[in-house]
């Protein structure tokens, strides 16, 4: 009843327009559907709950007081957008903030991530939605199809808009709660430096992939009842996990197409394990994951399966090897269209932000990934010394001569 009162509260205010769409699409008579509005960060509220509720019914949750409880759903700085955050990470550490968190230890370390996250969204992502979004408003409008060289600047220059855009909100929100003393699970690692699509969704939104495969992927019987039944258990995932992120089509066949390469993914690494086959060279696995993510970005940023189909079609070369429109054809720039480029070598090459601060343990467990276990310490390591003062005050100057208009996050909408 619990899960079902959640899921049913998400269904009206998330989905009752696009049900009700379909609907009269299918019919061909319409449904009186009363406007709604979304209530805030209701999708990272509902799952937490559903969560809880599963683990308190397996007898995994402890009983909390109603306090915690209700501070752990709406703690602001994982409200909107997560990470979605479980019980057990966050109940303990409230416990022991009630004492005091000690905030001019973590007040340093919370500011260092809030600049950065800051410096990508503001600097990086924005400066990206000048190259993409005209270009998919050119497939969405249908006026003329984007060249084969526009089709490809757009989706590389989106595949950074977003990168950024969510890799810097999952630095300000680690940031913002750090400035409480409490440390947000990780749900951002380079996944660009994946080298396959199994381990970009270790990579990506990782809490959400855990929630996936804990409450959805293994209730269904994840890889125990056999090859067929996985593969079919992935799909379902995944085609669920696009239709969370929102309510219309092309989320779900962004959702299929992940579900699609994951079984493809697992099916090579059987058939390689069988064969006894080398692996793919680290570059090219890297280079073929970040194409086939790009190409999935495309329904995922498109306004319809239309202006997805144009896309991919100039995308493809089918309406010809056609590269930079001149002059009053032109959407955006061509020496604007090049900027994506060090924005790629910087997500590809560089230390990420937790690999920075990792002396500081900036998130909840950390050990899962190898490039983040305790190690030496290196000189590139973030400090509260005057230098990396320096580079965080020059980070926020970058930021203030660019924020000058409204700047929204990729995953609000979700």
């Amino acid at each position: 009843l619990g899960v079902a009162a959640n899921l049913g509260v998400l269904g009206y205010f998330k989905y009752l327009g696009f049900f009700a769409a379909t609907f009269q699409a299918l019919a061909g008579g319409g449904l009186n559907v009363p406007q709604v509005i979304l209530p805030l960060g209701i999708s990272f509220v509902t799952v937490r709950q559903i969560a809880s509720l599963v683990d308190a019914h397996r007898g995994e949750a402890d009983e909390y007081p109603i306090t915690d409880y209700l501070l752990f759903v709406t703690f602001f700085p994982q409200l909107i957008a997560g990470p979605l955050v479980h019980h057990k990470e966050m109940m303990p550490q409230f416990a022991r903030g009630r004492g005091g968190v000690g905030w001019q230890r973590h007040f340093p370390i919370g500011l260092g991530f809030l600049a950065i996250g800051l410096f990508k969204k503001v600097v990086i992502a924005d400066n990206a939605a000048f190259i993409a979004s005209p270009i998919f408003q050119l497939a969405a409008e249908g006026a003329r199809a984007p060249s084969m060289a526009e089709a490809w600047a757009g989706a590389l220059a989106y595949a950074m808009q977003i990168y950024f855009d969510f890799s810097g909100y999952s630095d300000m929100a680690i940031g913002s709660a750090r400035l409480f003393g409490i440390r947000l699970p990780l749900n951002f690692h380079s996944p660009y430096k994946a080298g396959s699509i199994i381990d970009f969704w270790r990579r990506w939104h990782i809490t959400l992939s855990r929630f996936l495969r804990d409450y959805l992927y293994i209730p269904l019987g994840g890889n125990r009842l056999g090859k067929p039944r996985r593969y079919g258990n992935l799909m379902i995932t995944m085609l669920l996990g696009g239709l969370w992120h929102g309510a219309g089509w092309t989320f779900l066949a962004w959702g299929g197409l992940h579900g699609l390469f994951l079984c493809l993914n697992h099916g090579w690494v059987f058939l390689r394990e069988k064969r006894r086959l080398r692996p793919l060279p680290r570059p090219l696995a890297v280079l073929i994951t970040f194409l086939a993510v790009t190409v999935a970005w495309v329904f995922f940023r498109a306004e319809s399966f239309e202006a997805a189909g144009r896309m991919l079609r100039a995308m493809t070369g089918l309406d010809g090897l056609t590269g930079w429109p001149g002059g009053s054809d032109q959407v955006v720039n061509d020496n604007r269209a090049l900027r994506f480029i060090p924005w790629l070598a910087l997500a590809w090459f560089l230390p990420n932000t937790q690999q920075l601060l990792r002396r500081y343990r900036p998130a909840v467990d950390l050990t899962r990934f190898d490039d983040l276990a305790p190690d030496r310490r290196r000189w590139w390591h973030w400090r509260p010394t005057l230098p990396w003062l320096a580079f965080t005050l020059a980070l926020l100057y970058a930021v203030g001569r660019e924020f000058d208009q409204l700047s929204e996050f990729i995953y609000f909408q979700f």
